[in-house]
């Protein structure tokens, strides 16, 4: 019968308890060869051009062998590496691509693929509600630039505004209210994760006379739960705020591609009083390279657009000089998959999430799974490099394993061995689960107090 287990005995056992990892052999030698053959070293005279070259595509073959490894151990990043389709655009590396300034304007430097990138951000459009001559957006660099945007929109709009965001929120956010210098009042969560309104209303309260440009969260970092926009809203009302004195930023990040193909879920659309939204193209859709989507109204933009003379445009952006590439790879992998298969690949990741918080529980591990998510949550593994090898992203106590399309069932069952292998070493026969009630829930508890 699992026990219950201090976090404190929890770390202990870990440092004291563990047997040796399958993997310390094999950290061992990743230790040894760091930076071998990684140096940039100036030409030799004496090695002649075609010897170099083969010396240097040598490495890079074996650096594929590297990843080609590691991503059929790649569980804990909300990242999807089922990316073979993209080798039919290997051709454009041979262009230098700048998608400089606004991808709805024109300048004098021809090498640029906005056209695609407006295709793209047309698309993104339709899916998220909002008529064509009333959005404006741009591909970014990441999730991170376009929370940049949007705050920086919902400041500019309202300069004296508090940004309320909650404390399940990603990093970037925080990281956003120091660079703009703006006040942040991080509201609690609730054991899912989601947004706890009632925090939110109190803190409302307390600002009355101030504008309030809140964070909504579609898919937290780690436990992937979706903040209720529709709460949010009607406790901003309650609080008596008007609609010209809040700006709602969605950090769409994980789910943007999730929800939206969901029958049963509440409806994230401009058509609901949203300012601007954030989505990453590396996720779920699996761009190789970091990258992503914002998009926003029309009618707030010329709050933040600047004519640029010497690039003959205007600069509308935050990152001024864009990947011209990035709205490519979008642009196929979207005409490549459409609706229809991007819901085939929710539904797939969706049912693996359930497969996997079953067989979980089933083995007596604390596991949760929020509806609408593709992200599993469980107790940490008290061993680095079994967290290494499989890749978890770990947080206090816990871990979590997100569902990509790329992640199949028997990449599951190997990882579900794996850990109850493992269960073994680090506990023995009576198999102690962690205490992880305040964690993920009393209902998801398996410990000797809950289960």
């Amino acid at each position: 019968m699992a026990a219950q287990l201090s976090a404190n005995n929890f770390n202990q056992k870990a440092i004291n308890g563990e047997e040796p990892s399958d993997y310390d052999d094999h950290q061992a030698m990743a230790e040894e060869k760091k930076g071998e053959g990684f140096a940039v070293e100036e030409p030799n005279n004496e090695e002649c051009a075609v010897e170099r070259v083969d010396r240097l595509s040598k490495t890079v073959t074996e650096f594929q062998e590297h990843l080609r490894e590691r991503v059929s151990y790649y569980l804990g990043y909300p990242a999807n590496h089922n990316c073979e389709h993209y080798l039919a655009l290997s051709t454009l590396l041979q262009f230098n691509i700048n998608n400089v300034g606004d991808p709805f304007k024109e300048s004098d430097h021809g090498l640029h693929s906005k056209k695609f990138e407006v295709g793209v951000l047309d698309w993104f459009a339709q899916l998220w509600g909002i008529d064509k001559d009333e959005y404006w957006g741009y591909v970014t660099n990441g999730g991170t630039e376009g929370n940049l945007h949007g705050i920086l929109m919902g400041r500019e709009l309202l300069p004296n505004g508090i940004l309320y965001t909650s404390q399940e929120s990603h990093y970037s956010m925080f990281k956003i209210a120091r660079m703009y210098r703006m006040d942040c009042e991080t509201i609690a969560s609730l054991a899912t994760g989601k947004m706890d309104c009632n925090d939110l209303r109190d803190k409302l309260l307390i600002n009355k006379d101030r504008p309030a440009i809140i964070n909504i969260n579609i898919g937290t970092t780690f436990k992937g739960a979706t903040d209720d926009l529709d709460l949010v809203v009607q406790t901003l009302e309650d609080c008596g705020f008007s609609r010209d004195q809040f700006y709602i930023h969605c950090d769409a990040a994980i789910s943007g591609f999730v929800v939206p193909f969901l029958k049963q879920a509440p409806k994230f659309t401009f058509k609901k009083p949203i300012g601007s939204v954030s989505i990453s193209g590396h996720k779920f859709l699996g761009c190789p390279m970091p990258c992503g989507v914002l998009l926003t109204r029309k009618r707030y933009i010329d709050i933040l657009s600047t004519s640029i003379e010497y690039i003959a445009t205007v600069d509308t952006t935050i990152a001024g000089s864009r990947n011209g590439h990035s709205p490519i790879f979008l642009w196929y992998v979207l005409n490549i998959k459409g609706q229809k298969g991007l819901e085939e690949d929710v539904e797939k990741c969706l049912i693996n999430s359930r497969y996997l918080r079953d067989r979980l529980k089933k083995a007596g591990i604390n596991s949760m799974l929020n509806e609408m998510s593709i992200t599993v949550v469980f107790e940490r593994p008290p061993d680095s490099e079994f967290i290494r090898h499989w890749q978890l992203q770990c947080l206090g106590n816990m871990a979590h394993v997100v569902i990509m399309p790329h992640v199949t069932v028997e990449m599951l069952d190997h990882f579900l061995y794996d850990l109850l292998q493992k269960r073994n070493i680090w506990y023995g026969k009576l198999q102690l689960a962690p205490l992880l009630a305040k964690d993920i829930g009393i209902c998801n508890c398996v410990c000797s107090v809950h289960a």
